[in-house]
């Protein structure tokens, strides 16, 4: 009689029988499930690049259909002004007080702004540099409102005031908090990400044949026949197509009246969105899109991802680089062949992808930052076995695969949609 028992450094053995796949599924989950995805990743990787990567990285386990995810979120660095007012001519520390209003972000006492764009005094050294004003949070009034002096403005009437003072719509940049010499506690800040969920889809293909090897019990040393690298590759094509546009939804078939749940694409899951002339592509465009992909709040890897149809690939083909933003060799991650795009900023991995062909979107591309994107899987990729022949279906055997999964942003702004098309400035020089 067999069973499992326990190793000396915490492994898990077979006593008494064979190892099977079954043992093996009850000892360690993972290692089949891993070893089939690195099968499922050697077929056509160049055609499924999303799927791809997402499989080479790792999935987690989802303990339901419906995966519920927290995006990393951090709390922004520039804050936008609505107005900034007297209060009642109230003096602290030789400093006028400011009522200051906010339009946009939010502030705490003991915060230091830099105010964009605004002089202020330099400090007492002789030195006629120019110094942006900077001011320091006392107290917040109301929500968005809060009472604020300058750091170094300019005197008014024996205390020190803001002339000019900064309009509606002036960026404060939040520097380094300013905490007095008895100060043991600060205001409090917690980051708290939006909630966000998505819809695992089952994914499925099936291949019939009269002859058919059993995998059941041999999915480690699986080998695919044509037909089936066929299915495969068509079960991918269409995931792909699900990760990148898909949307999600519960929805019930109406024949069946089974719920079917339908995962939403990455495409949708970000705001971050930049236009390119396609039509009229210079390398300050390319410079300008990688700005936006590696800086501000897109900051994440400085390796990323670009995953284009045949019309922005081709304008990235067209352009002549220079030392400012360089074409480099070809190289290999995850399987994959990228060309990259280098620039200060960052390195782009550039791969062609034939889904935003065949959807319609071939001068569109997406931005993605591997190290925040995860995927989730309820059903792990999977083979069964189905013996129609004694179920009187047909006099044949067939093969089932099977997965249920989605794909998630963890940090939305750090993946950037590129959507390429005639601008406003291209029709104006075309009339």
């Amino acid at each position: 009689m067999s069973e499992l028992i326990s190793g000396t450094q915490g492994g898990t053995h077979v006593a008494g029988a064979a190892l099977t796949t079954t043992y093996a599924r009850e000892a360690s989950p993972s290692l089949l499930v891993n070893e089939v995805d690195r099968r499922v990743t050697r077929i056509r990787p160049m055609s499924t690049p999303l799927d791809q990567i997402s499989r080479m990285v790792g999935a987690r386990s989802a303990k339901s259909m419906v995966v519920e995810y927290y995006a990393v979120d951090t709390k922004s660095g520039v804050v936008v002004m609505d107005s900034l007012q007297d209060v009642d001519k109230e003096v602290y520390d030789n400093r006028r007080v400011y009522l200051l209003t906010l339009s946009e972000g939010s502030l705490a006492p003991t915060d230091t702004l830099f105010v964009a764009g605004i002089r202020g005094s330099a400090p007492a050294t002789g030195d006629d540099t120019v110094v942006s004003l900077m001011l320091y949070v006392i107290k917040q009034v109301t929500a968005q409102t809060y009472h604020v002096v300058a750091v170094n403005g300019t005197e008014q009437d024996g205390t020190m005031g803001i002339s000019p003072r900064p309009g509606r719509g002036t960026k404060l940049v939040r520097m380094g908090r300013g905490a007095a010499e008895l100060d043991v506690q600060t205001p409090q800040f917690e980051a708290l990400p939006r909630k966000q969920q998505n819809f695992c889809q089952i994914f499925k293909a099936q291949l019939e044949q009269s002859a058919v090897m059993r995998l059941s019990a041999k999915e480690v040393g699986w080998q695919f026949s044509d037909q089936e690298e066929v299915a495969i590759m068509d079960m991918r094509l269409g995931m792909e197509k699900s990760y990148l546009f898909g949307v999600g939804a519960r929805i019930t078939n109406p024949l069946q009246g089974d719920e079917v749940m339908l995962t939403t694409g990455i495409w949708h899951q970000t705001s971050n969105t930049v236009n390119l002339p396609i039509h009229r592509l210079t390398e300050k465009d390319v410079i300008a899109m990688m700005r936006k992909a590696f800086t501000g709040e897109s900051a994440g890897s400085g390796r990323k991802v670009l995953i284009a149809g045949s019309g922005l690939i081709e304008a990235l083909n067209c352009l002549e680089y220079t030392r400012m933003v360089t074409s480099g060799d070809v190289v290999t991650h995850w399987g994959i062949d990228f060309s990259e795009l280098r620039s200060k900023f960052g390195t782009l991995c550039v791969v062609h992808s034939e889904v935003f062909d065949q959807c319609g979107r071939e001068n569109d591309g997406m931005i993605i930052d591997p190290d925040y994107i995860t995927k989730y899987s309820f059903i792990p990729f999977k083979v069964e076995h189905l013996d129609l022949k004694k179920s009187g279906v047909r006099n044949t055997d067939a093969l089932v695969v099977t997965e249920a999964s989605c794909l998630v942003l963890r940090h939305p702004m750090a993946h950037l949609r590129v959507v390429g098309g005639v601008t406003e400035d291209d029709e104006a020089e075309d009339e």
